[in-house]
């Protein structure tokens, strides 16, 4: 195939896409609810396969996986809520029913699904019902961070090609040949894959740096904080290339939501790592 043929068929890829597994009546299967489990099978075989295969975890793969079903439980919840509170609060303030509803009820009643998460609420909702699990049934958290830490990103990129399949968290306008039309996109032009960016990145890079890190030396618990590091890094250059929310746009400067929200991430991983290897150090 020749570059302008192949940079062609790259670049209508969106429009060629159904993200609708099947439908019956208004009701619809999509890819991007396959692509949450797909994620969620990755997270519990790979931390199973540690469980058995490292032989330094006290956790054990029945616990795995019901962590796992909570887990997905508290990305769910928390998903929302973090969208509600970080993207769109305003709105959902005078329309509480559409959190957790799929309709829509400003024309009537309109059936539109969940609409709208944010990785970083379900981060905390992840986070918290990991802390409830472990402290119920005795665990030592940081241990389990470690064991899940560097398996939860390979679900990303996943997630990540669900988001492409939808046509939607698309990139910035670009003339570069590697950028696509979306349907669902304002205006004509091209914008970056940066769901694709994303799908690599956080997903298949971020895992293979921590998959390497997994076996070495460092203080309990220090997967979680390079994890928080990484992922916010990577995340926050994205940033750059990904379409900031209509209804927000730039929330500081040239900086979006998702930024600020990562800059807090890197922060927290920060400090939390010193914190760790302080904790490690006065316990030898």
């Amino acid at each position: 195939m020749e570059p302008s043929g192949f940079w062609s068929f790259w670049q209508h890829i969106p429009e060629n896409i159904d993200p609708v597994i099947f439908e019956i009546g208004v009701f619809k299967i999509q890819y991007y609810g396959l692509m949450y489990i797909v994620a969620f099978a990755i997270t519990y075989f790979l931390a199973a396969y540690r469980v058995e295969h490292e032989k330094r975890f006290s956790i054990t793969v029945e616990q795995v996986k019901e962590m796992t079903v909570n887990m997905l439980l508290g990305l769910v919840i928390g998903a929302r809520i973090g969208y509600v509170l970080f993207y769109n609060f305003s709105y959902y303030l005078d329309h509480p029913l559409e959190i957790v509803l799929p309709f829509q009820f400003g024309n009537g009643v309109e059936f539109v699904g969940i609409s709208g998460m944010s990785y970083h609420g379900g981060l905390i909702g992840v986070l918290i019902v990991s802390g409830l699990y472990v402290r119920k049934y005795r665990l030592d958290y940081r241990e389990t961070c470690d064991l899940f830490a560097p398996v939860i990103p390979l679900g990303y990129t996943f997630g990540r090609l669900g988001n492409f399949i939808n046509g939607e968290l698309y990139g910035r306008v670009t003339t570069a040949p590697i950028g696509m039309y979306f349907p669902l996109a304002t205006g004509t032009g091209r914008r970056h894959p940066s769901q694709l960016y994303e799908a690599f990145f956080e997903g298949i890079f971020l895992f293979t740096v921590l998959w390497f890190l997994r076996k070495q030396k460092m203080p309990k618990g220090a997967t979680l904080a390079i994890y928080l590091i990484g992922y916010g890094l990577v995340r926050l250059m994205i940033e750059f290339f990904r379409q900031p929310d209509a209804h927000l746009g730039f929330v500081f400067l040239t900086f979006s939501m998702g930024q600020l929200l990562c800059s807090a991430m890197i922060a927290g991983g920060t400090l939390l790592y010193f914190y760790l290897w302080k904790k490690d150090t006065s316990e030898k």
